[in-house]
């Protein structure tokens, strides 16, 4: 089956909020087996929502709709859609008994543009709304199926997965629910990995191989169509094992994880700790470190030696090494070396990080903006530096280092 979203909303064209709610919808319909087509976002207008309605159902099995159930006059999903399949609105009565109690149970006036949130189109089926006040539609016209969802993703989640899920499958044929796995590469850019795999991506069928790109980190969804989980795992396995083939030294997950969540897991089943010594990211590589529950358990801490003064006092790296003539400088392998061995002796870790670098907008020490030093330390063995020569903003900058960082941890730990 082919579906549409329509996104109702006039704060999504302005960028106010962003439509979480589509990335949800497009996951949980392909978990079942219908397939997106198109995303609408159009606003608080009901000639623009008229013409977007009117153009899903030319082109959709299943339109989607989410937000304009609300109790104000912008609030236009329900009114411009029973006008287009002419049918009357009325009132779901649990829904206008539920808004009532709620009412008086707080002691507030319900004034009479509430019960708006319970109205449904006649002769449609209501989908409970578990969180919220707006009771939901769904309803067959003219081999359409149309649902209508409530915008705020708490009350829009559970009741597509409890109510509209449900009543899809009761009028779908023959479902064969899609079934993806994620490969996770690090160390690789988006363009290199394509053109090592362009001949797999050009002959797909089934499955589909599709790479895309976060910041740091590369990833590929190969999908196919499975009854089960096995089935699809069987139907996946040779295009897998291919890219693995080529790539292996890349993969870090089969699964949509970020590399720090490997990283950590890999560092709690050794019982091995780390500790960071952050310059030019300026805190950004612990953040994404703790970000993860449990990293506690081997993550020692982080120190952000920004100033020269700060990795002089903090990590003992001499001011003949950072300043004046003819010294290394800052950003310098140098620099890199001592801050991550004194990192090492001062917390006692089993790992020490140091990032050093450029992030811009200008040079520094008549260094080049991207250049960025890594130095990782480790118990009885030698001091490794990474030297590279990233593009990008100042943001893009810090992020890239941050993630190369964790990549190459995670090289030496899977090697080691």
């Amino acid at each position: 089956m082919k579906a549409e979203i329509v996104a109702v909303g006039t704060e999504l064209l302005l960028g106010q909020i962003v439509n979480t709610n589509a990335q949800f919808l497009s996951r949980e319909c392909a978990a079942i087996g219908v397939d997106i087509y198109f995303q609408t976002v159009v606003g608080d207008n009901e000639q623009r929502l008229l013409e977007s309605l009117t153009l899903a159902a030319s082109r959709a099995d299943v339109v989607i709709c989410t937000g304009g159930l609300g109790p104000t006059q912008d609030d236009l999903t329900k009114d411009v859609l029973a006008a287009y399949v002419g049918r009357q609105l009325i009132i779901h009565e649990p829904s206008m008994n539920a808004i009532t109690q709620m009412f008086q149970s707080r002691g507030i006036h319900m004034v009479e543009s509430n019960r708006r949130q319970a109205l449904m189109l006649e002769g449609s089926d209501p989908l409970h709304n578990e969180t919220g006040l707006a009771v939901g539609v769904a309803f067959t016209f003219e081999g359409t199926h149309f649902i209508l969802l409530p915008g705020p993703p708490k009350e829009m989640k559970p009741m597509f997965t409890n109510y509209a899920v449900p009543w899809l499958r009761a009028v779908m044929h023959d479902e064969v629910p899609l079934y993806s796995k994620m490969l996770k590469f690090a160390g690789i850019g988006e363009s290199n990995l394509e053109h090592q795999l362009i001949d797999l991506i050009q002959a797909q069928s089934d499955p589909t191989i599709a790479p895309y790109a976060k910041e740091g980190e590369v990833t590929i969804r190969l999908t196919t169509r499975a009854q089960t989980a096995e089935e699809g795992e069987r139907k996946l396995f040779a295009t897998e094992q291919e890219i693995r083939s080529r790539l292996g030294q890349h993969i870090y997950a089969d699964q949509d994880v970020p590399i720090e969540t490997i990283v950590l897991k890999m560092l709690d089943e050794r019982k091995l700790s780390l500790a960071v010594a952050e310059s030019c990211t300026g805190g950004l590589l612990s953040d994404l470190i703790t970000s993860i529950p449990g990293s506690s358990s081997s993550f020692l801490g982080g120190i952000i030696c920004y100033s020269n003064a700060l990795k002089h006092k903090l990590l003992g790296v001499p001011m003949d090494v950072l300043e004046g003539e003819g010294a290394p400088g800052a950003v310098s392998s140098e620099t890199a070396v001592i801050l991550a061995e004194n990192l090492l002796t001062t917390t006692g870790s089993d790992f020490g990080i140091s990032v050093t670098g450029v992030a811009g907008p200008g040079s520094s020490e008549g260094k080049p903006v991207g250049l960025v030093y890594i130095g990782f330390a480790q118990k009885n063995a030698e001091t490794q530096v990474i030297t590279l020569q990233l593009s990008g903003n100042r943001e893009l900058i810090k992020h890239r280092s941050a993630k190369s960082a964790l990549y190459h941890l995670w090289k030496q730990l899977k090697e080691s």
